[in-house]
């Protein structure tokens, strides 16, 4: 039967008088092809159509191929929407995903990494559209994409065998900014997850003498000062001597943190005190970076959540860096730190760097970081805070958002009883949101800035 998207009113009869009346029947589904209101694990999509029958419903990597569509009110911007269908597709490899309001329908395909836009119309339009949708995800597309799918991964994985170096050379980013409260060790932390879920391995190195990514990776497991078992093998004794102490004297396993798991380099609270040892030697502000080089081998990136300050332990990290990574909420008070911060690096970053025989420091962007979620400050204000950036401060801005949302905090207070003590279990906001819904939106949010870093670095 024809569709007609006048008689959509709501979300509901988006998905039975578009997606079950007209798209599935049309595109070859029979019902036992394909399943509503699905869920898998902290997951829950509206339609999920595979290319022959799956019972039970299984979705792994041998699974045929299948097609995510997600049904929107009418009157929802579907903009709105692109980040979790992301999220959706990436995170349980399905290749192509629909997303509709019965005004508009899009078809999206998974990248290695991210999505992209193949095919628009108008939901008025579809009929005469149908034949472009069916190439994309007919049932019959889907089983001849399929069979060439297969043949793909034989030849990779043939060719993989002859193929053992990592394809990119490591790359180290600082997440830095003079301005204290804005986010820093979050998205330092979190970053590190979701590049690690990418298939990266991931080097986190606290240099903060709060040592709050030390807390929120799960480290500090002790109660009392005697089982201190970071006191004498932190990030310190990095810088402390050239001829000893490497990183992998140092480095700890964040297991339960995330899957896959983390290496982290620790900090401690003595750092403040034992500053002034380091201060008086000019080499110190070099070390980081020269035994970095020493494990360029064993990793793709490197995070380094740095102090707000101009201190020894932040000169150290951004001549470190390949690139900067400035979180703010974007408010007067932390924008009056970005000439500061653009002041550090050309009169003293950058000339360590170029006395390392490394290039300038590349700043990534501004993120925008513990953004309200109110729906009239991003209406009226956000737009305003962003552009400041660029006009005022010359500064680039990255596309990514995140959202001031309580799952970010909850996820790293998290804590299990042991007898009688309370023992730290911090997670990280993607392997949080497998079991708590309510961190979908941070985890989504997280996943794109993930993918956003790999493609400014080139990554692959």
């Amino acid at each position: 039967m024809p569709f007609n998207p006048e008689l959509c009113r709501n979300e509901s009869e988006v998905e039975s008088k578009l997606i079950v009346q007209y798209l599935l029947p049309q595109l070859g589904y029979t019902p036992d092809t394909w399943h509503q209101e699905v869920a898998l694990g902290s997951i829950r999509l509206d339609f999920l159509a595979f290319a022959v029958q799956v019972v039970p419903l299984v979705l792994d990597a041998n699974s045929p191929m299948s097609v995510v569509m997600e049904a929107k009110h009418p009157q929802q911007n579907l903009n709105n929407h692109v980040h979790r269908l992301r999220h959706y597709l990436t995170s349980l490899n399905v290749r192509y995903g629909l997303l509709t309001n019965g005004k508009e329908i899009r078809i999206y395909e998974k990248l290695q990494y991210d999505i992209k836009l193949v095919f628009q119309c108008d939901g008025k339009d579809v009929e005469e559209k149908i034949e472009d949708i069916k190439n994309f995800i007919a049932i019959d597309s889907l089983r001849k994409k399929q069979v060439i799918h297969k043949s793909t991964i034989r030849t990779t994985q043939t060719n993989s065998l002859y193929n053992h170096k990592r394809q990119n050379s490591m790359k180290t980013i600082a997440i830095y900014h003079h301005k204290g409260g804005v986010g820093k060790t979050t998205v330092a932390i979190n970053l590190a997850a979701g590049l690690s879920k990418k298939g990266k391995k991931v080097l986190l190195i606290d240099i903060d003498a709060q040592a709050n990514t030390t807390f929120a990776t799960g480290l500090v497991k002790f109660q009392f000062e005697e089982e201190d078992d970071l006191k004498d093998c932190n990030v310190y004794h990095l810088l402390e001597k050239s001829d000893k102490n490497f990183i992998p004297d140092i480095v700890r396993k964040s297991k339960f943190f995330n899957d896959p798991e983390i290496d982290v380099i620790p900090s401690h609270i003595t750092l403040v005190s034992l500053q002034s040892n380091l201060v008086k030697y000019g080499a110190s502000r070099s070390r980081l970076a020269r035994k970095l080089d020493k494990v360029k081998e064993e990793y793709d990136i490197v995070i380094i959540d740095t102090p707000p300050s101009l201190d020894l332990y932040a000169e150290a990290a951004l001549t470190a860096a390949d690139y900067l990574i400035i979180p703010s909420d974007l408010k007067p008070f932390s924008n009056q730190g970005l000439p500061s911060v653009q002041n550090f690096i050309k009169q003293e970053i950058n000339e360590n760097k170029e006395g390392l025989g490394k290039a300038p420091l590349i700043i990534m962007g501004i993120l925008p970081s513990k953004i309200s979620t109110n729906a009239q400050y991003l209406k009226h204000s956000f737009l305003k805070h962003k552009n400041v950036i660029s006009d005022r401060y010359h500064l680039p801005l990255m596309d990514s958002v995140i959202s001031e949302r309580t799952a970010l905090s909850t996820c790293i207070n998290r804590t299990i009883l042991v007898g009688n003590l309370e023992i730290p279990d911090p997670k990280s906001i993607l392997d949080f949101a497998k079991n708590e819904s309510s961190a979908n939106l941070a985890a989504a949010e997280f996943e794109s800035l993930a993918i956003e870093v790999m493609t400014k670095m080139e990554l692959k």
